[in-house]
């Protein structure tokens, strides 16, 4: 009998505990995470640790970025149940980034990858390592400024859209505090999302936000959520995200029991938003959220879970036609979705998509990646934004502006005021200073009326500068590049000199260059010129050289000048000197080619080995270096052109 009544509590109890599983699977399925948890654990205290029971905790922490909890959980489940569903072990993993832990993901990152070839939520796992971790985390190198927006409150605000001065942003702020429960979102108890719009101004070069406004009652209902809006280039035509709602704005349900999200569209009319419109390409049976479009208006991105997906939740592109009407929905394909989660897509005005993520090589949770896909059919790439737009935390709804190099973002991350808090940005390149004087190098005198140029690595000029009398230039340079000051002043020879600049934001570097001058006393002095053994004909690089002797000549207009030819000792005198005679005449010709008039060469002779400078006379044993300063052309000013 004792045994039979044992067995009779034994039963009750199992029963009992099979029941509040049940209930606690109910609230999971209604999003109610916090009862759910609960539940589970009173079960726990009733029955064996099962596997479903562990891994929904896990869950039900994970789902409400509860971290600590969720990997507690999570670890508990793996380790009890090795071949659990392989979804647990990767969600382990997001826990431990979550918290930091890198060694430890990257072991499970192994683990996963082993067991889930074909999963592409963690992709290039030799990529996988502490050096990468340490990267995305470190602001090193990062130029930006962030702000938890004035706006935020103790509620959630997140998602950002700045049209007109206007910021758009979602939140479940309410003036007053709500008593009525049907005011209330039924699974989390805090009051319903809605949209917002701040006015923009600007004070002593910072935006400042007015206080934030709902948008009118037919935009916001009264008992549903809206947000995660996008408007078109004229301001006129605005997609907005809301539960599924019918004309009477009463919410429609599909048969699993859920209101599912869709697209909706409203237009301006008289400055207030009107005329809405449901998409023609949502379904009863998933999510539609999250529109951007692409700067042509032509095209609207969107997050939706369709069964159609390569994961959880993809994100989807659908043609606008000029008529209005839509066409239907395009993955965007395995280069951007994963087994995972895309949310959030924007499109910048320079056509670079960014989007969240919780797969691929992230921090934790939610990252915000951004992509060329919208720029290229070939060589698609996907990048992690880093720190400090992704913590541990997640981080979602970026938005900017390209023009202005600011924009927002949203994250759950510690230190906020609410939930969710939206962040505003303002990308500060890392810049520094390039500076100097332009100096005559024989005189050290300064020089104005300088042209000085910046020169990037490819060889374009990005910037000039003419020297006033100071001989002082002065350029912006961006961080970790290379360029070339090139300096230039009629009647001397250029001068210039290639650097690269460091990674420290506000260096200055100083660059002197001293300009060597083509006149010097009256004679016109440039490099030597060469001619090909036994020849007479003007080689590319005596082309470039005489190009002086035009410049000058140029500047000059009333110069005259005349060309000597010089040759050294070495062979038949009789042959230096007609050598040396053609190649003063074929200098002359040369300067007569490019423009130099006639008589303003008074004379142009050949002199051979008759004017050597040196020792170097026939017959005397001398270096290379020796003869080579008795070949050389000279030429000689001979009237005052000033």
């Amino acid at each position: 009998m004792k045994l039979n009544f044992t067995y009779l509590i034994l039963f009750f109890v199992c029963q009992f505990s099979i029941a509040q599983t049940k209930v606690a699977d109910n609230f999971f399925r209604d999003f109610n995470y916090d009862n759910a948890a609960e539940l589970y654990k009173e079960a726990l205290k009733k029955e064996d640790s099962t596997e479903h029971i562990l891994s929904r905790l896990g869950d039900c922490y994970f789902n409400i970025s509860k971290v600590k909890e969720a990997a507690f959980w999570y670890k508990k489940a793996i380790d009890k149940y090795p071949n659990i569903n392989s979804d647990y072990v990767y969600k382990y993993i997001q826990t431990l980034r979550a918290q930091k832990k890198y060694e430890e993901a990257i072991e499970f990152v192994k683990i996963f990858n082993k067991n889930n070839k074909k999963d592409r939520r963690i992709k290039d796992i030799e990529k996988f390592n502490l050096d990468t971790y340490s990267e995305l985390s470190s602001t090193e190198k990062v130029y930006v400024e962030i702000e938890n927006l004035p706006l935020n409150t103790k509620y959630s605000d997140f998602g950002s859209f700045e049209k007109d001065n206007k910021l758009y942003f979602y939140s479940t702020w309410v003036k007053d505090s709500i008593t009525n429960e049907k005011e209330l979102y039924e699974l989390n108890n805090e009051p319903y999302l809605n949209i917002f719009e701040s006015e923009i101004t600007i004070e002593n070069n910072k935006k400042v936000f007015s206080n934030a406004t709902k948008l009118n009652s037919e935009i916001n209902t009264k008992n549903d959520h809206e947000g995660l809006v996008t408007i078109t280039n004229d301001g006129n035509t605005m997609y907005f995200t809301r539960n599924n709602v019918n004309k009477k704005e009463k919410r429609r349900y599909n048969k699993s029991g859920s209101s599912n999200l869709k697209l909706y569209k409203a237009t301006k009319v008289d400055n207030t938003w009107t005329n809405i419109e449901e998409l023609p390409f949502n379904n009863e049976n998933f999510d539609f959220t999250a529109p951007t479009l692409t700067p042509d208006n032509k095209t609207l991105i969107f997050s939706s879970n369709m069964d159609s997906g390569y994961g959880q939740t993809d994100l989807y592109k659908v043609a606008i036609n000029d008529d209005g009407t839509f066409g239907e929905p395009i993955n965007l394909g395995p280069k951007i979705n994963t087994e995972g989660n895309e949310k959030f897509p924007f499109v910048a005005k320079d056509s670079t998509l960014y989007f969240s993520s919780d797969a691929n090589i992230n921090l934790g949770l939610l990252d915000i990646f951004e992509s060329n896909i919208l720029k290229t059919n070939t060589d698609i790439e996907v990048k992690n934004l880093g720190a400090p737009f992704n913590s541990s935390f997640d981080d979602f709804c970026y938005f900017i502006d390209t023009e202005k190099n600011t924009g927002y973002f949203s994250s759950n991350r510690e230190g906020g005021q609410g939930g969710d808090d939206i962040y505003a940005f303002g990308k500060l390149k890392c810049e520094q200073i390039v500076k100097g004087l332009i100096r005559d190098e024989l005189t050290n005198d300064l020089l104005s009326k300088a042209t000085v140029s910046l020169i990037n690595i490819d060889g374009k000029i990005l910037e000039r500068y003419q020297t006033k009398e100071d001989g002082y230039y002065e350029f912006k340079i961006d961080c970790e590049k290379t360029y070339t000051i090139l300096a230039e002043k009629p009647i001397y020879r250029p001068d210039n000199i290639e650097f690269e600049t460091s990674t420290i934001n506000q260096e200055e570097t100083e660059i002197d260059l001293s300009l060597k001058p083509l006149i010097i006393d009256n004679e016109i002095v440039i490099n030597p010129i060469f001619f090909d053994f036994d020849k007479s004909n003007i080689r590319p690089d005596a082309a470039y050289e005489l190009e002086n002797i035009v410049a000058v000549m140029r500047e000059h207009p009333k110069m005259v000048i005349k060309i000597e030819s010089h040759t050294d000792s070495r062979g038949n005198d009789s042959y230096n000197m007609k050598l040396s005679d053609r190649r003063a005449k074929s200098t002359r010709d040369y300067l007569f080619s490019r423009g130099i008039a006639k008589d303003r060469i008074q004379s142009a002779i050949g002199y051979g080995e008759s004017q050597i400078l040196n020792r170097c006379k026939n017959g005397v044993k001398c270096t290379d270096e020796e003869h080579e300063e008795n070949r050389r052309s000279k030429f000689i000013i001979t009237n005052n052109y000033k």
